[in-house]
This record gives C-alpha cells, sequence and structure tokens, in this order.
C-alpha cells in the first residue's frame, strides 16, 4: 500500500524552499562580501594617490575638502558658504 499522505509532499515542498532560501542568502552575503573587498581595494587605491599628490607638495587637506565641495551643487555650495563666513563674523574671525 502506497503513503498517501499529504505531509510528504509538503515536506517536499518545504526542503525545496528551505534550499532555494538558502541559496539565495548565501548568494547576497556572498555579493556583499565580494564588493566589501572592491570597497577595501579601492580605498588602498585612493590612499596611494593622496600619497603621491602629498609628496609632490599639494595639501592633502584641501584636496578633499575640494574633492568633497565638487560634490555638491553651486547652491549648495554657496549656502554652506555663507553660513560658515556668517558664523566666523560672529565669533569674530574675519
Amino acid at each position: 500500500m502506497q503513503d498517501m499522505s499529504p505531509n510528504t509532499d509538503s515536506n517536499a515542498d518545504m526542503s525545496a524552499l528551505q534550499q532555494t532560501t538558502q541559496a539565495q542568502l548565501k548568494s547576497i552575503v556572498e555579493r556583499v562580501e565580494r564588493l566589501e573587498e572592491e570597497r577595501k581595494a579601492l580605498g588602498a587605491d585612493i590612499k596611494d594617490i593622496f600619497s603621491e599628490a602629498k609628496a609632490t607638495g599639494f595639501d592633502v587637506k584641501a584636496l578633499r575638502r575640494i574633492i568633497s565641495l565638487r560634490k555638491k551643487d553651486k547652491n549648495e555650495r554657496l549656502e554652506e558658504e555663507a553660513i560658515l563666513q556668517l558664523y566666523m563674523s560672529a565669533l569674530g574671525m574675519e
């Protein structure tokens, strides 16, 4: 006599679902790990470029500030500079 219990099919479905979910989870984790390694390598490359700039005589702090400012749009930059000037004036730093 053949076992026709619904639990057998249900267990197989759950097992297949768990395997799929585990594979997806593993894929996500591995992709994030790979990107973190790439980010680490890029960070080392950027550090090397700043070391080169410093050795050439450039002020690294100023370069970092310039790079930060270039990421902002003109209006945002002007507003930030105006607020900075206002605060400096209020503190008698002009």
